[in-house]
């Protein structure tokens, strides 16, 4: 198969980085608006499968112009090219996956293009992220093995394996897209209702091992396309994870008005935004640089099976690749998209259409997927069995 990655920034350089080493990927394009950013990235993976291209994903025509040679093309740019990026390959009649990205219901977009996709024998799979993307799987998969789904807790989180203040956080993906997830309002199921929450908002202690005392609080985005393909769910929720007190000072610069994307103050006769101004500002402070990240994720799919309460609990602990110097968040991440498009080029996944990967990425063969790459998923089933009357 032929697969084209679009951005050559960390998410599309590893995803390269895996394509190249898969055995049934025979060719790789690379393409950046920077040519020279895209072919400094093929410089370092070093492989014959793989090219640099320069492409402009914003002009379709150069965008068709270039798809049209793969057969999967792996969407690793910013969210607001996603819609784009699907629909033109839809033209051309390939397939495509992206990262995600719910703001601006992008993504509900993409999913109205079902038909045409079908028409044009494509597959599309957006939201192949980890949160969302793994998250959204493995809740497909807890959910195929129950007769009745009741119940999807899910519970993510990119943080540093040594905190410092005054944030005790490096952000390990983009920071605007940090901001959106802490501003807009979470979506939830609540005893069978669907309802917003504020971000940042419950915040409640979580454990995993190896780590100390952590929290998990509502951001949005989480939920993803959970609440369409199960509309009668009784509970539903996505919560972030962090160290300790990490919600409540992000909290005060969200009430501040410091994260908004629609703010404007005036400061001696000159419009600026507040949010431009703490992107600025944070940037240096939270960069992850050199220093080790982790990524832990805990999904719980609750409901009936065989008539007993049952529960499959999925959990995942991966840290940093030191030898390659690639962090936890763009292993987990990127290996995730490249799975996938490959599960499609091969045929594994062979639906047409625009589908969410709850609904059509195979959960077990991902899960082994994942681990020849060192990214361990292990599942425990729980069953309560019901009181026998005496």
């Amino acid at each position: 198969m032929k697969v084209a990655v679009l951005g050559s920034g960390l998410m599309g350089k590893e995803a390269a980085r895996d394509l190249v080493q898969s055995e049934g990927v025979e060719a790789v394009g690379l393409a950046d608006i920077d040519l020279a950013r895209a072919q400094k990235a093929c410089s370092q993976i070093q492989s014959p499968k793989l090219r640099a291209f320069s492409v402009d994903a914003s002009n379709r025509e150069e965008l068709a112009k270039f798809i049209c040679q793969y057969d999967v093309i792996i969407n690793a740019l910013f969210y607001s090219f996603n819609e784009i990026v699907a629909s033109t390959a839809i033209k051309v009649g390939v397939s495509s996956v992206d990262l995600g990205g719910h703001i601006g219901h992008i993504t509900d977009r993409i999913l109205e293009l079902n038909e045409e996709a079908k028409a044009a024998h494509s597959t599309i799979i957006p939201d192949l992220g980890v949160a969302p993307g793994m998250i959204n799987i493995l809740a497909g998969y807890g959910g195929s093995k129950l007769d009745k789904i009741e119940s999807i807790k899910m519970y993510v989180g990119g943080i540093p394996v040594k905190p410092e203040a005054p944030l005790e956080y490096n952000h390990v993906f983009s920071l605007e897209g940090l901001f959106d997830h802490y501003t807009d309002h979470s979506l939830i199921v609540r005893n069978g209702l669907k309802q917003e929450v504020p971000s940042l908002s419950e915040v409640e202690s979580i454990y995993f091992e190896k780590f100390g005392p952590l929290e998990a609080f509502h951001t949005s985005g989480g939920t993803s396309t959970l609440p369409h393909s199960y509309p009668f769910l009784d509970e539903l929720e996505y919560k972030t994870i962090r160290y300790p007190g990490h919600a409540e000072k992000f909290k005060l610069l969200v009430d501040l008005n410091l994260t908004r994307n629609d703010y404007e103050v005036e400061v001696k006769g000159q419009k600026v935004r507040p949010r431009e101004v703490l992107l600025k500002v944070l940037d240096p402070i939270v960069d992850l640089k050199d220093k080790d990240d982790a990524v832990l994720l805990r999904v719980i799919v609750s409901g009936k099976k065989n008539g007993e309460k049952t529960t499959y609990e999925y959990e995942m602990t991966t840290f940093k690749d030191r030898t390659n110097n690639v962090t936890a968040m763009a292993r987990a991440t990127a290996n995730t998209i490249s799975v996938v498009a490959q599960m499609i080029g091969n045929g594994t996944i062979a639906k047409k259409g625009v589908h969410p990967p709850e609904q059509i990425v195979p959960g077990k063969e991902y899960i082994e997927e994942m681990a020849k790459r060192n990214i361990i998923i292990t599942e425990i089933e729980k069953q309560e069995k019901s009181p026998v009357n005496a």
